[in-house]
């Protein structure tokens, strides 16, 4: 399956590393890092991966893969390489979220420089954290006029401009998975980020909202300082 009007399927991988991993000998551990780390970097350069380490930030996740690709079989074909590898198969998938880029049917007319929501392919930024928001919105928002939802969501977006420090990369999974946004926040101040999300609870289209848990928040490595931080 392709996207094949432009779009991107994006994937956002949640792994936990059983506790048995750690207690295998030095030498069987760092072999079976090297073999996932290959993995993660031969398919680095045919789809958008990047690591983030969650060590020591949620206790039910490690670390955390964003990929983007043309197909959902090239997404499949990387997950069934790494879990052949000697560190695959003590890895534990609590959270997986699957979605796509389209264009933001709120956008409208407002331009302006790394607007979010213009584009049909994934345009990451380079910032240090990133948190992983998937949510559901309510029924009745959907049966609210267009003029209606457009007034609350150019409201949300005007206060999304007041913080440039937070980028978002909204992605959508309606009838791909069981949320229907996922939201990808690229950010080097925690603080900002924190404080935009404040607001927009503040805001009226928060009252149409179902569900925006769980959240993940990594902060940005290397596929191998990502592994090392596993421990071993």
């Amino acid at each position: 399956m392709s996207g094949s009007d432009g779009r991107q399927f994006v994937k956002y991988n949640l792994y936990k590393v059983a506790p048995e991993w750690r207690r295998l000998p030095e030498r069987e551990r760092s072999v079976g890092k090297q073999e996932l780390a290959a993995v993660i970097e031969e398919f680095a350069d045919r789809m958008f991966v990047r690591s983030f380490s969650l060590v020591g930030i949620r206790g039910d996740a490690d670390f955390l893969l964003w990929q983007a690709s043309d197909t959902i079989e090239d997404l499949q074909e990387m997950a069934t390489h790494m879990l052949r590898t000697g560190m695959g198969s003590y890895l534990d998938q609590p959270y997986s979220y699957l979605a796509m880029t389209t264009r933001s049917e709120y956008v409208g007319g407002h331009r302006h420089p790394g607007q979010e929501g213009t584009e049909e392919r994934l345009r990451p930024g380079n910032a240090k954290y990133f948190v992983v928001y998937p949510f559901v919105k309510t029924r009745q928002w959907y049966m609210l006029p267009q003029e209606e939802r457009q007034r609350m969501m150019t409201h949300h977006i005007t206060t999304g401009h007041k913080y440039p420090s937070v980028k978002i990369n909204t992605t959508y999974s309606f009838g791909l998975d069981d949320q229907e946004f996922v939201v990808g926040f690229e950010t080097d101040s925690p603080s900002d980020f924190v404080d935009l999300v404040m607001e927009l609870r503040r805001g009226e289209a928060s009252t149409y909202t179902v569900r925006d848990v769980p959240v993940f928040t990594g902060i940005r490595r290397s596929v191998e300082e990502t592994l090392d931080s596993l421990g071993g």
